[in-house]
């Protein structure tokens, strides 16, 4: 059988059935999927244009569909094919899922470890997986039941759990095949609210670490897809190093919370994994040895061999006091390297203008600054800004190496700064997006700025980050939300799009369309060429789960989800005149369908 349009996976009724297990229960609506085709590690590495294997849907995360179906010239027919409300939630947490499409069935991830199968034509239920998870766990794991994504590989749907589980479901019937933990949540409280890839068979998971953890809670892992045994386990804190020790000798069970709790990309190629990391707990530096050490590997830039885990190589892009996050999506691409000097504000004086290079590149970081660096050896090539930050002062444009606005520092408790971005953003979960069309990234970006205030003289398990704060607005600004383009080769700012609303995911298509939702509930599809507003739909609520499209038979389909997310509130405070319901639905639209063709 085919992947992709030209045949589908069918859909057989069985018996209504109900089928429990230890860690969870599963309904089959009456359906299961037959004639699966296995999912290997080529088709994830060159997935079929129709479907929607992953996070990003390719592992370079570039959240980029060749589909031209849907373009620039009938965009504004686009209809709802069908919507349909998110499984019913369990636990706390949020509403920021990524579907998978896959031979004309969605797997669609909620909140609470819920896990569901639908017709992606119509919305109908095939099966229901739901986790049994434990009473106790939200007396140790804030927002646990967060699920961004899963994976998919040969026949298994793969996920993390909020009770620090790593499990695969049959992807036929959503059964159980296997299961083991990474952590005990009790000892080693970790937030797994971003699930995994796959690469080259190996499950590559990520997590957060809350600091009653310790530091043997921020690991990246990787297990054997088939069979969840773990292959290696890799800190995402530098362990003590003597003389050079970056943490100023503080000892090993006092470094807290350096997670990596977004989703890894990965360079088969090079069999490296790139992943981010987070800020320290807590954040101001002077509660720890001083404002002069550098805490690796907090708010950097890893690349780790995926065979081994060993780290590669490393880039910190800032030593960070406020909790400005450099934890999100790495873009792998190969480009012509020609910064342009009139718009990118550092540039490596070394570097060859016009010179192709295998980058990582996107905007990793709250701060909202564009990074460009050389994915084979971490080289930097070039930053430039993007929102209003008022963190980081220079970067030493040989080193790449960020020097700290003193004025931005803490230097005791009880100090009040005005500090640029705020902790929601600049940039933050919500995706951006690249086409290779057009050779442009695309970023959904927030205008913020925060009065932060120190607590506190020393590391306190009673407090996350050590800070009070109150989210503003950027100097100057009316406009929350924006989203701007950016050339991959030259850092040229190519458009912008600002609006009062917060803007949300992205994800850009081979029709010339950027698509993305924001906090009013409004649904748009941009010109990615100039930025303009090609079409718009009300939705009435939070726009808050990640964008796909996919196409079944030859239509292509859009699909998005609402609800309520992480920062939102804190975005909502500053446009308090927009009032959206936090309803939680997946839609999805088409074109209409040809007469005669039986769809609606």
């Amino acid at each position: 059988m085919k992947r992709g349009s030209a045949m589908r996976q069918r859909v057989t009724k069985l018996g209504l059935t109900a089928c429990l297990f230890v860690s969870g229960s599963v309904f089959a609506a009456g359906t299961t999927v037959t004639d699966f085709v296995p999912v290997d590690d080529a088709t994830l590495q060159n997935p079929a244009a129709d479907d929607w294997l992953m996070w990003r849907r390719t592992l370079n995360s570039w959240g980029y569909s060749p589909l031209e179906q849907v373009d620039r010239d009938n965009v504004r027919q686009l209809t709802l094919a069908w919507s349909r409300g998110l499984a019913e939630p369990q636990g706390a947490g949020v509403d920021e899922g990524t579907p998978l499409a896959y031979g004309g069935v969605l797997y669609v991830p909620s909140r609470g470890d819920v896990i569901q199968a639908l017709d992606a034509t119509t919305g109908d239920l095939i099966w229901n997986y739901r986790r049994s998870l434990p009473d106790d766990i939200e007396e140790y794991l804030f927002a646990s039941a967060t699920n961004r994504n899963i994976a998919i590989w040969q026949d298994l749907i793969i996920s993390t759990s909020a009770d620090e589980y790593l499990f695969a479901l049959d992807a036929r019937s959503g059964e159980m095949v296997w299961e083991t933990r990474i952590n005990d949540y009790h000892t080693h409280p970790a937030l797994q609210t971003s699930g995994p890839i796959i690469a080259n068979g190996k499950v590559i998971s990520t997590r957060g670490c809350e600091p009653k953890g310790g530091p043997d809670a921020c690991v990246i892992t990787a297990h054997d897809a088939r069979t969840g045994k773990e292959l290696w386990r890799t800190s995402t804190i530098e362990p003590f190093q003597g003389e050079d020790d970056t943490w100023g000798g503080m000892p090993w069970e006092d470094r807290w919370h350096v997670g990596a709790w977004l989703v890894p990309s990965f360079d088969p190629e090079l069999n490296r994994i790139f992943v981010g990391t987070s800020v320290t707990s807590p954040a101001p530096k002077f509660m720890m040895t001083g404002n002069e050490n550098e805490y690796l590997y907090h708010n950097s830039t890893l690349a780790l061999d995926a065979e081994t885990g060993e780290i590669a190589w490393h880039f910190q892009h800032l030593v960070d006091h406020w909790d400005l996050d450099h934890t999100f999506e790495r873009l792998l691409l190969d480009t012509v390297v020609a910064p342009d000097p009139d718009a990118v504000r550092w540039i490596n004086p070394d570097l060859e203008p016009g010179e192709k290079r295998r980058v990582v590149t996107g905007i990793p970081g709250k701060t909202g600054i564009v990074y460009t660096l050389d994915r084979v050896t971490g080289e930097f090539l070039w930053a430039t800004e993007s929102v209003h930050q008022n963190v980081v002062a220079d970067i030493d444009t040989r080193s790449g190496r960020a020097t700290v606005n003193p004025e931005k520092l803490f230097t005791g408790p009880g100090q009040t700064l005005m500090v640029c971005p705020s902790t929601g953003g600049g940039k933050n979960w919500q995706a951006g997006a690249y086409s290779p069309q057009t050779n442009t990234m695309y970023f959904p970006l927030q205008n913020t700025c925060m009065q932060a205030t120190s607590i506190g003289e020393k590391p306190d398990l009673g407090s996350l980050y050590s800070m009070r704060l109150r989210t503003i607005m950027a100097p100057d600004v009316t406009d929350l939300g924006t989203v701007q383009a950016f050339s991959a080769a030259t850092g040229e700012r190519v458009w912008r799009h600002d609006q009062r609303a917060a803007m949300m995911s992205l994800v850009a298509t081979g029709g010339g369309l950027v698509f993305g939702g924001d906090t009013r509930g409004r649904f748009h599809a941009f010109d990615d060429t100039t930025g303009a507003t090609l079409w718009e739909v009300p939705l009435g609520a939070m726009i808050t789960g990640y964008p796909i499209t996919y196409a079944v038979d030859g239509r292509q389909y859009i699909a998005v989800s609402t609800g309520e997310a992480v920062v939102t509130g804190s975005y909502m405070t500053l446009t308090p005149e927009i009032q959206p319901s936090k309803t939680r639905s997946l839609y999805v639209f088409a074109l209409p369908a040809p007469a005669g063709s039986g769809g609606e």
